[in-house]
């Protein structure tokens, strides 16, 4: 069999006792990281700091406030909102007044204000909701 016998490499011992066959040549599962060795890394900056201040950007998309038809500056009590704001106000509207239904919560039952919102239906799956609100932003 093979005899124990070790070889130091630096970070690494090489061992040749777990292999039986070829003594002579060690294993990759007989390498193993030395006690003492350290491993140094150097510290870089992915940001960059300037002298000038960048100018505010500008809000766009569903966040960018727009005017509302009557029906939802109604409900929401604005005349100009964005789509996030709209859609929260829309949800504390429903949670409010207990508009869920008790068996299927992802169904709405609409009162009077969703009713002129969500053209007239009497109930709303949760996930329309954000296609029927786009006909009261105007443009």
């Amino acid at each position: 069999m093979a005899a124990t016998s070790a070889m130091s490499l630096g970070l690494f011992t090489l061992s040749s006792s777990f292999v039986a066959e070829t003594p002579s040549k060690p294993s990759l599962l007989s390498l193993r990281p030395q006690p003492h060795a350290k491993i140094r890394r150097s510290v870089t900056s992915a940001t960059t700091v300037s002298s000038q201040p960048s100018p505010p950007e500008k809000t766009r998309g569903i966040m960018k406030p727009r005017r509302v038809s009557p029906e939802m500056q109604a409900l929401v009590g604005v005349p100009e909102i964005s789509r996030t704001q709209a859609l929260k106000l829309i949800w504390a509207h429903i949670k409010a007044n207990n508009l869920q239904d008790p068996e299927n919560k992802r169904v709405i039952i609409c009162d009077e204000k969703l009713k002129k919102v969500f053209a007239g239906r009497d109930q709303v799956g949760m996930l329309e909701i954000a296609g029927l609100i786009s006909p009261h932003f105007l443009k």
